[in-house]
């Protein structure tokens, strides 16, 4: 039988948009489905994997490196959380020395030489910095590493110029490798007509609105216990949410070449959902 073939995904989006907090709460809904996850932070604050940890400050590739000069046991930077996710945090450089890109590229090639990429592994996610789709934060995609990407937006304005430089990116990359654009994911701020919006935003970037999670206080109510949705409250409205974006991208086989929009048209779609007006008239009120 020939060997099953892991999933491996990077979720980007705009910063502060909730990547972290969608991809934590997303991997915890896939492991109940018994799947065997790992998720890789690439994040300098290496927060990508304190809900699955209780809270637990995970010390990070690059601190480690530091530390010791080198490393040679998996168990030094990879740790089992909830539901037997393995996590693990690149880290970043000291404040001001170096790109942070290079973490990942570190953290990625010393996970590979330690084997952590076991075969019986369904799921590895990259949890990526921001809207950076260059140098080393571009790595998942452009060495191939990861196949599948979401993007995490929202109806806000700049959620939606960011996942559209970044449908340019992986446009470029996709040209030239197998990496394909899964989906849209929208993490709710109940902007107006919002779900109508990322709807036709993903039609345009010839894609599909994978999820909408709509916006819930539980999930604040979890973070401060430091848990996922799931684990925190397994009844909630809003765990099942999560339940369900795990098995829509379970599911996924709708994977595409994005074709990213001009300045022009993106403002045209803003403007027709009534967003561009809506901010006109709050800078009128400033």
């Amino acid at each position: 039988m020939a060997d099953k073939k892991i999933r491996q995904v990077a979720i980007y989006g705009k910063g502060g948009i909730g990547k972290s907090t969608t991809t934590q709460n997303l991997t915890a809904g896939l492991a109940e489905l018994g799947k065997k996850v790992m998720v890789v932070g690439c994040d300098p604050k290496a927060d990508s994997t304190r809900l699955l940890l209780g809270g637990l400050a995970q010390k990070t590739v690059l601190d480690t490196l530091r530390d010791q000069g080198t490393v040679k046991d998996l168990s030094n930077i990879l740790k089992e959380g909830y539901l037997g996710i393995r996590c693990v945090e690149s880290g970043g450089p000291e404040p001001g020395v170096g790109c942070a890109g290079r973490g990942i590229i570190t953290s990625i090639g010393l996970l590979e030489r330690l084997g952590a990429y076991t075969e019986d592994l369904d799921y590895v996610f990259y949890d990526v910095l921001g809207d950076v789709v260059c140098g080393g934060f571009a790595m998942p995609i452009r060495e191939g590493k990861a196949q599948e990407i979401y993007i995490v937006a929202s109806g806000e304005m700049m959620a939606l110029y960011a996942a559209n430089n970044i449908a340019k990116g992986i446009a470029k990359f996709a040209s030239k490798g197998d990496v394909r654009l899964g989906g849209i994911i929208c993490n709710s701020r109940n902007v107006d007509r919002e779900i109508e919006l990322l709807r036709a935003f993903s039609r345009e970037l010839g894609t599909q609105l994978l999820f909408f999670v709509p916006r819930d206080n539980e999930v604040q109510r979890a973070e401060i216990n430091r848990k996922t949705v799931i684990q925190y409250d397994s009844e909630a409205h809003q765990a099942q949410e999560y339940r369900a974006l795990a098995k829509a991208l379970d599911e996924n086989t709708s994977f595409t070449i994005p074709t990213p929009m001009t300045q022009e048209r993106l403002e045209e779609i803003l403007f027709e959902y009534g967003l561009m007006d809506a901010l006109d008239s709050y800078a009128e009120k400033i």
